[in-house]
């Protein structure tokens, strides 16, 4: 099964499918709904590649290239790309040494014989050599990411990565771990460490020659934070790439030519869209593109202000036309497809509300989106390879998704093939909680979702909670099922013992745009954190409940804005539980961190400000911390730290809970169950306490 469910690389009439699937190369017939195992090794195989006649697939096995017959199976190697650096040849000895070795062999016959059979082996070995294509040695330790051939066979773009020299890991203790002894989990670099680079080139097919490029335009020196093939177009002439810059503020869209029939041409990579922004790139759906046909691309861009769909012209000197905008508005595109025949997009859009997922079907040469999915909710659709029906999985905020199917097209009826809540959970009333655009002290609304006593048949305790999603950039004010299901329950609970609960999309949540994304620029727990503070003062001026019994909690991210309103805004809140919290930013990974508040030998004024560490004498209110002690993404050591600090400046009235054998996301129930009955006492036993 898994092989026909697998993505892959189409042939022109859509029948055939080259898909990897279960460490092996595929070619899946997509109208019999069979597939042909065409390798089986102990290597994975993957980055495969259906050529155009659809009869030799392309693959890579170990960092190099190789080609499949369909018909006869027969393997060939494409490419030699080899660990670095290139052997040093036998040099001929100078001095006392070269006088030795000349008269030996000038005295000796048997010398010569040697002298003469080592040669003849050299010359076969270069022969036999040559016969294979050209050896290229990679720099030190670099080792192959991808290499993506073209479908025409004469070309391939292959993307490397050159660890960092002298890089420190920061390793995680194991204190249970099976052998009785403590062991140490490797895990990742702190921001600002020295990053690896990377480098893409060009391979010539048959010979394997690679031509390097620089990925950077107009910028030699320096390596991408990030790149990617976004694929061939149909005849295999052209490439595309994307790419990010070191610093994260530049985004690349670029093509590649490949190499013609018996031509030599130097191939050179050429912008065809950049989009720059001085806080950092991104988006809901950064590196989506893709070829609309030989000559045309899409991709998605915020160059608006919020994410939209895009397509661009390529002539055949790979000097485009100005951009086409196709979609527009205070809404985002969330993920886009193009349909097999390249006829429409296939759209998850924001379009109808911030707080829905529809799915939308567009023609690509311009006309009217029509809008496929109707019901309120969160959808998630795939259309079947003959286009006649569509699979949809469909959630609705008090109902987590299930698999439902209809015909492709606008309103069908949907018909629920799967039931997932157990009869004990259903038979429970779970509610749709209400949102609400709360009044920011800057003018902007908002948005959260609220669970009210009333809502559940309770009556108020003159208390109220405030949850502080996680990630930072996730949508979790929204009409469908909520990825923190968790907690979705447990604010039932909280409800149904009188509180008033809160769930904000503060600044820095995905769903809302550019500006929305990027308000915490050089200051987490700035503009996100004042959200929170007039969330506060919201329920004070609406359900006149006075902020000392204001709780607030979250993990992550969410703990990280706990701690710094409790420690900055000790006044807006009475109480707070600070889950796996990032507590000092300079310890936390580059990827997430240099895009926000960039590195902290250059802007230590940003780290300063968003560390929760430095703020540590500001705390007055009881505060629970909870940190798996394996945690491999938000390391122990921060709450380690931060206690120490807590210590040291004489704080009382916190406590600790600590969980040996979970990492950042916990898996047994026993400690959720703990951790939620800790966060629960904490509440009752303060500002669910009127006396």
């Amino acid at each position: 099964m898994e092989p026909l469910l697998a993505e892959g690389s189409d042939s022109r009439d859509r029948r055939w499918r080259a898909v990897s699937a279960l460490g092996d190369i595929w070619l899946v017939d997509r109208h019999a709904s069979k597939a042909q195992r065409l390798t089986r090794t102990r290597e994975s195989e993957g980055d495969p590649v259906l050529s155009l006649d659809a009869k030799t697939v392309y693959f890579t096995r170990d960092g190099n290239l190789y080609s499949v017959g369909v018909t006869d199976g027969s393997v060939l190697q494409l490419t030699d790309l080899r660990k670095g650096p290139k052997p040093k040849e036998d040099e001929a000895p100078t001095g006392q040494r070269g006088f030795l070795q000349r008269e030996n062999t000038a005295l000796l016959g048997a010398v010569q014989d040697r002298v003469r059979a080592d040669s003849l082996q050299k010359l076969e070995r270069a022969r036999r050599d040559s016969t294979w294509g050209t050896t290229v040695y990679l720099d030190g330790e670099e080792r192959v990411d991808r290499i993506v051939a073209s479908p025409n066979g004469r070309s391939a773009v292959v993307l490397t990565s050159i660890p960092a020299k002298g890089v420190r890991t920061a390793n995680v203790p194991d204190f249970i771990d099976r052998s009785g002894y403590t062991t140490e989990i490797p895990t990742r670099d702190n921001v600002g460490d020295i990053q690896e680079s990377a480098r893409v080139g060009m391979i010539s097919l048959p010979r394997g020659d690679v031509t390097w490029l620089k990925p950077i335009p107009g910028d030699s020196a320096k390596a991408p934070a990030w790149m990617d093939v976004r694929g061939w177009n149909d005849a295999g002439s052209v490439a595309l790439l994307w790419v990010v810059s070191r610093d994260f503020k530049t985004r690349y869209l670029e093509t590649l030519r490949g190499m013609p029939a018996a031509d030599t041409i130097d191939p050179r990579l050429v912008a065809l869209d950049s989009l720059r922004d001085s806080a950092w790139v991104g988006g809901p759906c950064e590196g989506c593109s893709g070829w609309i046909d030989d000559s045309t691309v899409w991709y998605v861009s915020e160059a608006s202000g919020f994410a939209h769909l895009y397509s661009r012209a390529v002539s055949r000197q790979l000097i485009s036309s100005s951009a086409r905008q196709r979609t527009s508005g205070n809404w985002e595109v969330e993920d886009v497809e193009l349909s097999p025949d390249h006829r429409e997009f296939w759209l998850h859009t924001s379009e109808t509300s911030p707080y829905e997922r529809q799915f939308w079907r567009m023609p690509v040469g311009g006309g009217v989106r029509t809008r496929v999915t109707s019901l309120t909710g969160g959808h998630n659709v795939t259309v079947s390879p003959d286009g006649r029906q569509m699979a949809d999985v469909y959630s609705t905020s008090n109902r987590p998704g299930e698999l439902f199917i209809a015909p492709f097209r606008a309103n069908a009826p949907l018909a629920q093939l799967t039931t997932s809540p157990t009869a004990e959970w259903l038979s429970r009333r779970w509610l749709t909680p209400a949102i609400v655009e709360i009044p920011a002290s800057d003018g902007v609304k908002v948005p959260a979702r609220i669970y009210r006593p009333e809502d559940v048949g309770a009556r108020s305790n003159g208390a109220a909670v405030i949850f502080v999603h996680g990630a930072g950039y996730l949508h979790n004010v929204t009409r469908y099922w909520s990825y923190y299901m968790r907690e979705y329950q447990f604010h039932h609970l909280l409800a149904s013992k009188g509180y008033v609960v809160l769930d904000v999309d503060y600044r820095g949540s995905a769903g809302y745009g550019r500006s929305w994304r990027t308000a915490i620029y050089r200051h987490m727990g700035g503009r996100d954190l004042q959200d929170q503070v007039d969330a506060s003062r919201w329920l004070r001026s609406t359900y006149s409940i006075p902020a000392e019994r204001v709780g607030i909690y979250g993990g992550s991210y969410g703990g990280f804005i706990t701690l710094m309103a409790l420690f900055t805004q000790p006044k807006e809140f009475g109480a707070g539980a600070a889950l796996r919290s990032v507590t000092d930013w300079a310890h936390y990974n580059h990827g997430y961190t240099a895009e926000i508040l960039n590195q902290p030998q250059d802007d230590s004024l940003a780290y300063r400000q968003s560390s929760p560490i430095y703020f540590a004498e500001g705390l007055e209110d009881p505060l629970l911390i909870a940190h798996g002690m394996i945690d491999t993404n938000v390391h122990f050591q921060d709450d380690v730290r931060l206690v120490q600090r807590l210590i040291e400046l004489g704080k009382t009235g916190w406590e600790l809970a600590v969980y040996p054998a979970e990492d950042h996301s916990f898996v047994r129930p026993d400690s959720w169950t703990d951790e939620y009955t800790r966060i629960l006492s904490l509440f009752e036993r303060t500002i669910g306490n009127s006396h």
